[in-house]
């Protein structure tokens, strides 16, 4: 198959298309789930107002260093999660990616790691990256698994970064280079 007919944005659940203001209402109650906000962010949580939202998805549309994607299904428009690329470095061809699966009955269907192989093409074969990284916390243990399955590397530990209920939990660094990505996609 060549280039031009391997969709880029679309796989065979899942698409991924721009994340517009009109996404915000949906987010916004994504963090209404604490069990959500605690897996996809290490700050104190509490319901993101859709105005919040809103601002910050119209800030990245004037990022060169970001590129925010809504994931949706595959014929409609129903948004299920989100993730991105960003943090980027352009000079070491580097950037920082996330996933979030919003609502729990979406959670667990193998949506991210579908959502995740499209981001992925997307940094290494439409940016050019080299290098991208991400954090997730050890307690997330299916994240965890479905980076390791993807071919991430457990690259290094900050121990005890982020409390939750008094307990301390260590954030953890995963890498994965293009030359590592693209071994496991000719194999």
């Amino acid at each position: 198959m060549s280039l031009s007919e391997k969709p880029l944005f679309s796989g065979a659940r899942l698409r991924l298309t721009a994340l517009t203001p009109e996404d915000a209402p949906h987010i916004a109650r994504w963090y209404e789930d604490s069990t959500f906000a605690r897996l996809y962010d290490g700050n104190a949580i509490y319901p993101f107002a859709e105005s919040r939202v809103r601002g910050h998805i119209e800030g990245e549309e004037k990022s060169t260093t970001s590129y925010p994607f809504a994931i949706r299904t595959l014929y409609s428009d129903d948004i299920v999660g989100q993730c991105a690329v960003d943090g980027i470095s352009w000079s070491s061809r580097s950037g920082w990616v996330s996933i979030a699966i919003g609502e729990a009955e979406h959670r667990g269907l193998g949506l991210g790691s579908e959502a995740m192989g499209l981001l992925m093409r997307f940094c290494f074969d439409e940016l050019n990256l080299n290098r991208i990284q991400l954090t997730v916390f050890s307690y997330n243990t299916i994240a965890r698994r479905l980076y390791e399955k993807l071919g991430f590397v457990l690259e290094g530990t900050w121990r005890e970064a982020v409390l939750r209920d008094g307990q301390a939990f260590d954030a953890l660094h995963y890498g994965l280079l293009a030359r590592e990505w693209r071994a496991a996609h000719e194999a």
